[in-house]
């Protein structure tokens, strides 16, 4: 695994800035939390180089461990990468979602620029990666055909409707909303596999889709921030997401390409820098008459800049790690690590920035994530049984 020094420093500032206390009040989480910002929002302090020595060591010790995740725990040992690849995809997906809402509700809320910061957000994804390319000892370039970039538009496309519809979302409504509403993907998925690509889903599967769906409702039933455009774009995110799972499946099964990729970081920097190519004229029109005033309260509000660029190099970072993690792990690992994530996410966020975590609106958010657990592993445990 090479890691720039960048991405590492990214990452070790806010592990090491942060302090979370869970008994802490939600004003002394957000004081101690690596952000200064103006009007009230804060910003990433880019600057900061604690424990960037650690996690360099961390990392260089990870590399050196046999892989295997599932194997390694079943022989006794522990599997010292895949424990700094939970924790680095679980840290870069907390911190994403806070430095993008920041970066959202300091440009204006409801009223900002939603399309304008997830397409910034992808090119600022697309830097690093051509950066990784430039760079001495960094990675190796991929070694791709023009047929092989035309296969990997579709899964672009995708990835950039999915990234800009829950910006979008998030930016109308409350992070821990978005997220609830997100976590019925699956749904979406089963839908979309069945009628666009004739794919077969089991009946435990399809039974377990009315629990995901009762849980979003409930939890949506005191939202106390709720829109139905955040409830719209959260939707339409899931379905691109849903297309996005089934392309990239399509896209992998291309004789040779894994291996004129070279890696998984040159597959995610691909798509990445076609993401922000299609979410250009998407911007032009949602927002692209409002550019001017985007540009000077850009220039004036720090807490809009540093959120930015670090909610960029948050989701680039947080999602190819969490494919490193993902391809070293068994299916119910997977969806015992997905599903916790999106409890951490839902949780830590609203403690930090103050969101709603009403009874009813827990209730249903539990009961959906278990709908969805329960959807990933149904089929296994029924086969379990069988046999």
């Amino acid at each position: 695994m090479k890691v720039s020094l960048l991405l590492v420093t990214v990452f070790a500032t806010a592990a090491s800035a942060f302090g979370l206390n869970g008994a802490a009040k939600t004003s002394s989480l957000v004081k101690s939390a690596p952000f200064v910002g103006a009007k009230g929002f804060p910003s990433v302090d880019l600057n900061t180089k604690q424990s960037v020595s650690t996690s360099l060591n961390a990392l260089a010790t990870a590399e050196d461990v046999p892989r295997g995740g599932e194997a390694a725990a079943s022989k006794g040992g522990l599997d010292v990468g895949l424990g700094v690849y939970f924790f680095l995809w679980y840290l870069g997906n907390y911190y994403y979602n806070i430095t993008n809402k920041l970066a959202l509700t300091a440009a204006g809320g409801k009223t900002g620029f939603p399309m304008t910061i997830s397409s910034i957000q992808l090119f600022v994804g697309s830097l690093y990666g051509i950066f990784l390319w430039l760079a001495p000892d960094a990675r190796s370039k991929p070694k791709i055909t023009k047929e092989d970039i035309v296969k990997m538009l579709p899964v672009a496309f995708c990835f950039m409707g999915a990234h800009s519809a829950s910006v979008f979302a998030m930016g109308m409504g409350a992070v821990s909303f978005a997220q609830i509403v997100k976590a019925a993907e699956p749904a979406f998925a089963a839908v979309i596999a069945t009628i666009v690509y004739k794919k077969k889903i089991s009946t435990a599967k399809w039974a377990c889709l009315p629990i995901i769906i009762g849980g979003v409702v409930l939890a949506s039933v005191k939202e106390l921030d709720f829109a139905w455009s955040a409830l719209i774009s959260a939707c339409i995110a899931n379905m691109f997401a849903a297309f996005k799972g089934n392309e990239n499946k399509k896209l992998m099964e291309t004789d040779g390409l894994k291996d004129r990729l070279g890696s998984i970081g040159n597959q995610f920097a691909i798509t990445s820098i076609f993401a922000f190519l299609f979410s250009i004229p998407v911007v032009a029109m949602k927002e692209g008459s409002r550019f001017g005033e985007f540009v000077e309260i850009f220039k004036s509000t720090p807490a809009i800049w540093h959120n930015v660029v670090a909610s960029g190099l948050w989701f680039y970072g947080y999602n190819e790690v969490a494919t490193m993690t993902l391809k070293k792990t068994s299916a119910v690992t997977q969806s015992v690590a997905n599903t916790a994530k999106r409890v951490i996410v839902i949780v830590g966020v609203a403690l930090v920035l103050g969101e709603s975590l009403a009874p009813v609106k827990m209730i249903g958010c539990s009961i959906g994530i278990g709908g969805v657990f329960l959807y990933s592993v149904i089929d296994n445990l029924l086969k379990k049984k069988d046999a």
